[in-house]
């Protein structure tokens, strides 16, 4: 064990080093600020590892969006009663329509100055701790338990209003996060403690990797919360504005989902071509060629660490349900360190069809000068997701073996 556990150290400074070497701004770095979230990361998954107060935390906190998300289910079933409570829902149902419910919720807790305050408050308390900006520290938290898309849905806002290099960051950020509604799901496929334990750590390690890749100078009078407000200065009217933000709620899973589609089916078609080559050769198994040796600094054995990195591979080309499917029934077998970073490096959305969806989120968002720092950025954001699962997981490998 004891070198496994220097190699999983290793892997831990690596993973930074990796972040620091890619940059686009190495002098900007905040090293004070890294220092500290790496510190609460520790603390964090020592905490979450060894008590079982900190994951009945996560828990009820999760348990409480998915509940937000079951009563959207209910109009759902009202339009489309064969859609939902089925055996398997599709991802259209699950993930997307109940953007029609939490969007204007948010829109309309933003338009009654509840939201900002939120924003305001906890924003000031994880930036003072993090030294990040206040709307990204808030940013990192809402996304725990809303999901990437909603997440930005619901920060239309001040999406708009913020430059376009911030937007890129929130685009790297949505790359690391998981949806409160399918944690549910999460846990009856893989050992809960892990699922519930990887959450609030890949906040902690989106905000740390995001820094590193593209740290941000945010001025004091920049650092402020969007406020609605009308041309003249006046609020437009309650019904007007609730009426345009389910709308506008509408429109956004129409994009989200025509992106995802592509995003998928492009990835097919490169390894039908692929295949044409070599009927072995497909994205994920090039890519578990790639991530064996960042699956080895995770601190596993030769033959785990292949598997690891197929299973990695497995899941960035296609996605987390993927894995979980294959290894739910044989997981008890493996040993303790090796489930653990393997159920933390898949709690997440970071994936190839998550690029299309945020793509496609953004575009139903904001301007054109915005999105296309975000397009030119897409190498970014895949980094961003791999960088943040494998810290997330080297963090808790640290203290399960």
């Amino acid at each position: 064990m004891s070198m496994y556990l220097v190699v999983n150290i290793l892997g831990l400074f690596i993973f930074l080093g990796i972040g620091f070497l890619f940059s686009k701004n190495r002098k900007g770095i905040q090293w004070k600020s890294i220092a500290i979230m790496v510190v609460l990361n520790l603390f964090l998954a020592w905490f979450l590892t060894s008590f079982g107060v900190g994951r009945a935390i996560v828990s009820g906190a999760a348990d409480g969006f998915n509940w937000l998300v079951q009563v959207a289910y209910t109009g759902i079933e009202f339009a489309l009663p064969s859609w939902v409570h089925v055996k398997s829902m599709d991802f259209v149902t699950s993930a997307l329509l109940p953007i029609l419910l939490i969007v204007p919720l948010f829109d309309i807790l933003t338009y009654i100055g509840v939201l900002p305050f939120i924003i305001k408050w906890i924003g000031k308390g994880l930036s003072f701790i993090t030294g990040q900006p206040k709307f990204e520290s808030f940013f990192a938290v809402e996304m725990m338990f809303l999901g990437n898309t909603e997440a930005l849905a619901v920060s239309s806002l001040q999406l708009k209003q913020i430059k376009a290099q911030r937007n890129v960051t929130l685009a790297m950020m949505s790359m690391s996060c998981v949806t409160a509604s399918i944690i549910g799901s999460y846990i009856q496929m893989m050992p809960g403690q892990f699922i519930l334990t990887a959450i609030p750590i890949n906040i902690i390690n989106a905000i740390i990797v995001t820094s590193l890749l593209n740290p941000v100078t945010v001025e004091p009078e920049e650092d402020t919360i969007a406020k609605l407000h009308g041309e003249d200065g006046k609020k437009e009217p309650f019904f007007s504005f609730l009426g345009d933000s389910i709308l506008g709620a509408g429109r956004l899973i129409l994009i989200i989902a025509a992106n995802v589609i592509a995003f998928v089916a492009l990835a097919a078609l490169i390894d039908k071509i692929l295949q044409l080559v070599n009927p072995w050769l497909t994205l994920e198994h090039i890519l578990g060629i790639v991530m064996y040796p960042f699956a080895w600094l995770l601190g596993l054995n030769g033959s785990d660490s292949f598997q690891m990195a197929q299973y990695m591979g497995t899941k960035l080309v296609t996605n987390e349900f993927v894995v979980m499917g294959k290894v739910t029934s044989i997981i008890k077998d493996f040993d303790p360190h090796f489930k653990a970073v393997l159920t933390v490096f898949i709690t997440s959305f970071a994936n190839f069809s998550t690029l299309g969806m945020i793509i496609g989120c953004f575009k139903g968002i904001v301007d054109k000068e915005k999105n296309d720092a975000i397009s030119k950025n897409v190498g970014y954001m895949l980094l961003s997701g791999i960088l943040v699962s494998l810290l997330s997981a080297a963090f808790v490998g640290l203290f399960v073996w």
